[in-house]
C-alpha cells in the first residue's frame, strides 16, 4: 500500500541561533501565537494560527541534531521510501546534508536548494 501523504509538504520550520528573537518577530509580524515545545533544557516553538490555534510552523534552535540545518524556512516533504529517495538524491546530483534519525534527512538538490524529506 502506498503512503497517501507521499509527495506532499507536511510541515515547515525555521532553525536559527536565536529562536526566541525570531519567534517574537513572527508573532508580531504575522500574528502567530506560540506553544513552547520542551527539548530537554530549552524550548523550541510551534507557531500557531491566530484563527484556529493549530500549529502551522515551527521555530527551532540550531542545537543538537539541528546544528547543521541552514537558517532558512525548511519544507518537509513526505517520501514513500527514505532509502530509495536518498539513493536517488545522490544519483541525480543532489547531496545529503544531514540525517536526523531514521525518519528525517536534509537534502540539497543540484541547484543548491535544500529541503527536509521525511518517512511517512
Amino acid at each position: 500500500m502506498s503512503d497517501p501523504k507521499a509527495g506532499l509538504v507536511s510541515w515547515t520550520d525555521l532553525t536559527v541561533a536565536d529562536a526566541e528573537q525570531v519567534r517574537d518577530f513572527y508573532k508580531a509580524v504575522v500574528g502567530w501565537s506560540v506553544t513552547p515545545v520542551d527539548m530537554g533544557g530549552y524550548n523550541d516553538y510551534e507557531m500557531c494560527s491566530p484563527h484556529t490555534g493549530r500549529p502551522v510552523a515551527g521555530i527551532c534552535h540550531s542545537k543538537g541534531g539541528n546544528a547543521k540545518i541552514p537558517p532558512q524556512w525548511m519544507l518537509y516533504v513526505t517520501v514513500q521510501n527514505m532509502q530509495k529517495s536518498l539513493r536517488l538524491c545522490e544519483e541525480l546530483g543532489g547531496k545529503i546534508i544531514t540525517r536526523l534519525g531514521e525518519k528525517y534527512c536534509v537534502i540539497q538538490d543540484p541547484a543548491g536548494a535544500v529541503m527536509m524529506i521525511c518517512q511517512g
